[in-house]
């Protein structure tokens, strides 16, 4: 038996990463914030013979999530925790303004520290267990069009490669994800050409492929991946540059 925990679960990568996982033998926790979607993703788990349990609550509330997950894990030890819920921000016209730079932070980093927390310790305790942390390319290099999600998605990465160190006396593991763009709601807010997307289900098997072999840093596509670790390591007048000729996200109200 198999425990997995995934939050936004509801769409995109999280719910093709639940379908992914379902199987008999497994058991699913999926969260998210909207409950229909929620239990429509359970159903087609359900119908692949996983035992899936949901729970509507939003990742900023740190109280919510750690009753929630407390609950789960002492019903099930959970082997694997996705921190996969996340949201973005940006916009043509110019300047991020401080509530989106806040609502961004909010869900991007305080939701991935309150999913995989409440975990921390018990799977210490078991000296086992597998983290996932959700970044993003845009967390290798800084989109002038997007300070928040990019900087949200540095954060989240760099706080997951400190805390493998952190972890691995302890025989938990921590992966870092860095997908570029992928068919999801959010990607469906940019209007603009998105080079190299990638179907959300082959993005999935990509994750799901690389976790089984506790792969650290996940980031893909490779063909992305190098051209930005490349500009990262610049002269910053040269990436500035360079970064500025991208195109910009939109941000849709």
């Amino acid at each position: 038996m198999k425990s997995i925990l995934i939050t936004g679960a509801s769409s995109g990568i999280g719910a093709a990463l639940a379908m992914g996982y379902a199987a008999p033998g497994i058991t699913l926790y999926i969260l998210g914030r909207d409950a229909a979607r929620l239990e429509d993703v359970a159903s087609r788990c359900r119908a692949s013979g996983a035992n899936v349990q949901i729970a509507t609550v939003d990742v900023t509330d740190k109280t919510g999530m750690a009753t929630v997950i407390a609950r789960m894990d002492d019903a099930a030890p959970i082997d694997l925790v996705i921190a996969n819920a996340g949201i973005s921000s940006g916009s043509f016209e110019g300047t991020e303004t401080l509530a989106m730079a806040e609502q961004v932070f909010a869900v991007n980093f305080d939701g991935v520290i309150h999913t995989i927390h409440p975990l921390i310790e018990r799977m210490k305790a078991r000296g086992r267990g597998h983290i996932t942390i959700m970044s993003s390319l845009a967390g290798i290099c800084a989109l002038p069009s997007a300070p928040a999600y990019s900087a949200s998605k540095a954060a989240v990465r760099v706080y997951g490669d400190a805390l493998r160190g952190m972890l691995k006396p302890y025989g938990v593991h921590v992966s870092v994800i860095c997908p570029g763009w992928i068919t999801t709601p959010l990607a469906d807010k940019n209007s603009f050409p998105m080079p190299l997307i990638m179907p959300v289900a082959r993005a999935a098997h990509i994750i799901m492929r690389n976790l089984e072999k506790k792969k650290s840093r996940i980031a893909f596509p490779f063909s992305l991946y190098v051209p930005l670790r490349f500009i990262a390591f610049l002269p910053v007048s040269w990436s500035d540059f360079i970064l500025r000729q991208l195109p910009a996200k939109q941000h849709k109200s």
